[in-house]
């Protein structure tokens, strides 16, 4: 029991920490970089600021709690339905080309985890939280209901365990670990409300621009899907980058106004029109 409280004290100081970090990274960044021509998103309301803090802690430790149960799960399946000859091939590659293996595998499940998200009218309902935000800042990142957050990642990690490049040891471990925290980390850059452009790195990895077009309320939002690699989305036939800036952020789908509300209403049987 005491073992379990220091362990959750652990991670609320970890979360707090990162919380200061990211303010004192982006905050700035987005008063001296941010948008000029629309309305400075002050802590929108006292309101949304509680939500942004709510989704950040929920985001941050639905992961560890609900995705460490269906890891084990796949790690067990894939132990007995992998050929072991993959396994052996897999575990023989030097390490930095398994991690490079597992970072492009991992980013094309998450592409196609997120883009069914829009195209599947069940799943939309659950990711249409994420798109409530009408004013792009680094805390819409972390905007996202638990089980649009848990489907998006399994499309990610499943080809991982399955192709033996994740797995129950602390080696095999590394890889879905280390995806997910870059994938975090970088995911708080795409969303702030920065007003750069990067010149050719912007073929080689997701910037504020780029996923700034796939949070436009209307026209482009089944657009750039790419966590960090928008090669994928000029494969795919999804990529927008055209070199001026959106206009308008946000969803049609309406959304309740509570935290509680946004998180139960997805869960109900659709409303018959």
């Amino acid at each position: 029991m005491n073992l379990s409280l220091n362990e959750f004290a652990a991670a609320v100081l970890r979360l707090a920490v990162w919380l200061v970090l990211l303010t004192l990274l982006f905050v700035p960044l987005e008063r001296w970089f941010g948008a000029r021509h629309a309305p400075r998103p002050r802590p929108e309301s006292r309101r949304q600021l509680r939500h942004d803090l709510v989704y950040y802690v929920i985001s941050s430790l639905v992961p560890v709690v609900v995705l460490s149960v269906p890891a084990a799960l796949l790690a067990v399946a894939a132990a007995h339905l992998v050929p072991a000859a993959l396994h052996t091939a897999v575990a023989g590659l030097p390490v930095a080309a398994r991690m490079a293996l597992a970072f492009v595998i991992g980013e094309i499940g998450f592409y196609w985890g997120h883009r069914l998200s829009h195209e599947i009218p069940w799943l939309w309902r659950f990711h249409a939280l994420h798109h409530g935000t009408e004013h792009m800042h680094f805390l819409a990142n972390t905007r996202t209901h638990p089980v649009d957050m848990v489907i998006t990642r399994l499309f990610g990690l499943v080809p991982l365990y399955l192709l033996g490049l994740a797995g129950p040891s602390v080696a095999g471990s590394a890889a879905p670990a280390l995806l997910l925290i870059v994938g975090q980390l970088w995911g708080f850059f795409i969303h702030a409300n920065v007003r750069w452009r990067l010149g050719p790195l912007e073929w080689i990895v997701t910037t504020p621009a780029f996923h700034h077009w796939h949070h436009t309320r209307h026209g482009h939002i089944n657009r750039n899907y790419a966590s960090t690699l928008p090669v994928l989305d000029r494969l795919f036939g999804s990529h927008y980058l055209p070199r001026h800036w959106p206009d308008a952020y946000g969803t049609d789908t309406p959304l309740a106004e509570t935290v509680l509300g946004q998180l139960l209403d997805p869960l109900a049987p659709p409303r018959k029109s």
